[in-house]
């Protein structure tokens, strides 16, 4: 079966760097990352995972917890990370999941065969505090993950899980957002105080309502 967004995302037992974990213990009320790297000892995969420690504050500040996931072995990781420490100058200390039996990668289609049979693609799934799947981004190998769009996503899920708001093409944190079509601009206008700006009736900005 297909993982779709507002799935349950499946819990699982793996070992990792820092130990054996149970995903939703893991997790507890949090938002969570889950992202899946093809190898370890690999260019591409070494930047990203130096990117991700390196927002362990912007990560935190929105209450998010990551784990990242390859079909290597423990002391792989383990071996591995310290190169990322050196060359990235970041200290990893989220887990990285040990997937060799690729139960996990097969739980969350990490693997492609028409890419490749063996190695996980580069996907990253956002899984709410309800433990729902928000988002479901999926790059291949060649091309490393856009972490700004990353945080910028996830403030938007945010967000929009607690306002009738949506967020508009290239959206930042701060910047007007547009009130969902299932509210009246009447109940808009008393909804938002800050003013309803309509352009079409369909069409109505507000500034952002938790700032």
């Amino acid at each position: 079966m297909s993982l779709r967004l507002g799935d349950k995302a499946p819990n699982f037992k793996a070992k990792t760097s820092v130990g054996e974990i149970d995903f939703y213990e893991y997790l507890g009320d949090s938002w969570g990352i889950l992202f899946s790297h093809p190898a370890d000892y690999t260019p591409v995969c070494t930047t990203e995972l130096g990117r991700t420690a390196a927002l362990k504050d912007e990560f935190a500040k929105r209450n998010v917890k990551v784990l990242a996931l390859s079909v290597d072995s423990v002391a792989n990781h383990q071996g591995w990370i310290p190169d990322i420490n050196e060359t990235q100058k970041v200290t990893v200390d989220f887990p990285i999941i040990a997937d060799e039996d690729r139960k996990v990668s097969t739980l969350y289609e990490f693997i492609h065969p028409n890419a490749s049979a063996t190695a996980t693609v580069r996907s990253l799934v956002v899984i709410g505090p309800d433990k729902l799947v928000k988002l479901i981004i999926t790059y291949p190998a060649s091309t490393g993950r856009n972490f700004n769009e990353v945080l910028r996503v996830i403030d938007s899920l945010q967000l929009t899980a607690n306002h009738s708001v949506a967020t508009p093409a290239d959206w930042k944190e701060g910047e007007d957002v547009i009130v969902v079509p299932s509210i009246s601009t009447e109940d808009a206008q008393k909804k938002f105080p800050k003013g309803v700006k309509v352009i079409k009736p369909y069409l109505r900005y507000t500034p952002q309502p938790n700032k």
